[in-house]
């Protein structure tokens, strides 16, 4: 059995190639992006899945949680993200607040994501709270990923970032949780920082893909926040990132390098000069 999609493919990713990948058993690759040039080259490399996140409240504004960023500013990553898309399926997080009054307000907030930013899916966070949500969402046609585990919108709830669903009451839940959500109609569900033989378990019982973050390597497929996986936020280090680079450390070397060209009169040189 494959397990190899070529970066090169054309063909554009759906929701339905994510189905056809879990059947396939092809994991999915998602990564965050929330501007144009980051977007172009995660699509130009072969992505799967770009998640516009609301992780922008940190990694771009530096709030200390996703909470503060609003749905305008959303849409506004959005936009700049769809537009470096050739290939990759788009999805964007619904931010907190923008949903969970009730379905109306999640329709609403779903609409302008899609009718202005051009993106193919939402992202919602919860379980049977927002199972309502979701429904009105699939029956408008617009595609829903779920989100369980940690979810980083109720984080003052639950009062830290610790793994969930450790406990067998809460371990249940999140499975009902699952199947409400495939039964609502989402096309796949991030399991976030949860135990890795429940993610087998919840991935093993949908016919929809799951995404994993800190959730162990049976997931359908895996996320992580681009930003951690280049090395460019390093403040923040929970065991499921795994730094691909340290583009912090090369900046700051080309940064002094520059400083340094400039001070001595080497840059510009007449090359480099009209």
């Amino acid at each position: 059995m494959s397990t190899q999609l070529s970066a090169t493919e054309t063909s554009k990713v759906t929701t339905r190639t994510l189905q056809e990948m879990k059947r396939s058993g092809i994991p999915i690759a998602m990564l965050t992006a929330y501007d144009y040039t980051s977007a172009r080259i995660l699509d130009a490399s072969g992505i799967d899945v770009i998640l516009v996140g609301d992780s922008a409240s940190n990694v771009m504004a530096g709030h200390e949680t996703t909470l503060p960023i609003t749905l305008d500013q959303m849409i506004y990553h959005a936009q700049c993200v769809v537009r470096g898309v050739k290939r990759a399926l788009v999805v964007v997080d619904l931010p907190f607040g923008s949903y969970q009054g009730n379905s109306k307000e999640a329709l609403s907030s779903a609409i302008r994501v899609m009718k202005e930013s051009g993106a193919h899916a939402v992202k919602m966070e919860g379980g049977s709270a927002i199972v309502g949500g979701v429904k009105r969402l699939i029956e408008a046609g617009i595609p829903v990923m779920g989100h369980l585990g940690l979810t980083p919108q109720s984080i003052y709830r639950f009062g830290s970032y610790q793994v969930r669903a450790r406990e067998d009451e809460e371990a249940e839940l999140l499975k009902e949780d699952a199947i409400l959500l495939q039964e609502a109609g989402s096309f796949g569900i991030v399991l976030e920082k949860i135990p890795a033989e429940l993610a087998t378990e919840v991935s093993l019982s949908l016919l929809i893909p799951t995404i994993g973050i800190g959730a162990g390597n049976s997931c359908d497929g895996q996320v992580l926040v681009t930003h951690d996986a280049l090395g460019l936020t390093t403040d923040f280090n929970p065991r499921f990132v795994r730094r691909y680079a340290r583009l912090d450390e090369m900046i700051k070397t080309m940064v002094q390098q520059y400083i340094a060209d400039v001070r001595s009169r080497d840059f510009p040189s007449k090359n480099e000069s009209y």
